[in-house]
């Protein structure tokens, strides 16, 4: 029976558990060792391309991946996913409302290179 969401939940309560309580997103964060492209992931956590786009989406949106630019010599560049977090800590506060703590990895001089390429990318 699927719970319905309280109004008093934060949405990134409910995007990182819903992410959380996906048994094929939970398979392709298993797999982030390093960062992947969705291809790679599909053929490592055998899930048909379309649902491997579908759990990335899902896994981005609560921030517990970060999405990466693979260079290429020969100008196709692609994108990769990297998982983006330590630790999720949920947490009854004092109102004895749910908050979710996502700790972040802390970024090395190459990954905001990374992301600094990827914002201009979706620039232009």
């Amino acid at each position: 029976m699927a719970r319905e969401p309280s109004a008093e939940e934060s949405a990134d309560l409910r995007s990182v558990l819903d992410a959380l309580d996906d048994e094929d997103a939970r398979a392709i964060i298993r797999a982030l060792d390093e960062p992947h492209t969705a291809s790679e992931l599909s053929e490592n956590c055998d899930i048909p391309l379309s649902t491997t786009y579908r759990k990335l989406d899902l896994l981005t949106e609560a921030e517990l991946l970060e999405e990466g630019t693979e260079i290429r010599s020969d100008g196709h560049h692609t994108t990769t996913y990297a998982v983006a977090f330590e630790e999720v800590r949920i947490a009854l506060t004092e109102s004895r409302r749910l908050d979710v703590d996502v700790v972040r990895l802390e970024q090395s001089p190459e990954d905001r290179l990374a992301d600094i390429w990827t914002a201009v990318r979706e620039e232009t």
